[in-house]
């Protein structure tokens, strides 16, 4: 009677599939330290990484890092928003009635703004740099201090209605990429702990 050989079934098991999936991860931990400056690896002869113009200085697509940063983005744009609404809605027309009804601009003083923001956060003089950065409202001075600045001018210098489209935009736009990122990595776990229960079972 002949031997048949039996086909090696093992090979296509889930316990082979983590045991892939664990040499890939390895496999990339190692592509990496490779090119890291800052791993143990010899610097002598490594090869200098390549990054375009668009992926130079930003932390890798799909890591937490990346994730983190949206999370910041959006947060930082609300606060910017909700600044821009308290002078819209508590500040002044830059001009009186007949001068200029078409300037959209409107004005309150730093004292004034600084004494309704301590309710909402402490951030004020951060904010309104920021603010200032993205050409949203403008002021004399490189920083305002509180009772020294008390009379300085803060100018809302675009219509509400477009801040409110533009932040909108931006803050989904950074909430989708979070979420993206975050689908993402749920995968990656579900396959590895459906990898990890299979390979339990099979013991």
């Amino acid at each position: 009677m002949s031997c048949v050989e039996r086909p090696r079934v093992y090979l296509t098991t889930p316990l082979s599939s983590k045991i892939a999936l664990f040499d890939a991860q390895a496999k990339d931990h190692k592509d990496k330290q490779s090119v890291n400056p800052f791993s143990n690896e010899t610097v002598h002869g490594m090869n200098k990484p390549q990054f375009s113009k668009d992926e130079y200085g930003r932390p890798l697509k799909g890591s937490l890092s990346e994730t983190r940063g949206f999370k910041a983005t959006a947060q930082v744009c609300k606060e910017m928003l909700e600044l821009c609404e308290l002078i819209d809605h508590y500040g002044e027309p830059l001009f009186k009635p007949g001068e200029k009804d078409n300037d959209p601009r409107k004005v309150i003083s730093f004292g004034d703004l600084f004494t309704m923001y301590t309710i909402i956060s402490d951030k004020l003089v951060g904010m309104l740099l920021r603010a200032r950065k993205h050409k949203l409202l403008d002021f004399e001075g490189e920083c305002l201090f509180q009772r020294r600045d008390d009379h300085v001018p803060i100018i809302l210098l675009k219509p509400i209605q477009e801040i409110r489209g533009d932040f909108h935009q931006k803050i989904d736009t950074a909430m989708l990429a979070v979420k993206e990122n975050e689908r993402r990595a749920s995968e990656e776990r579900q396959l590895y702990c459906m990898s990890d229960d299979d390979a339990k079972s099979e013991t």
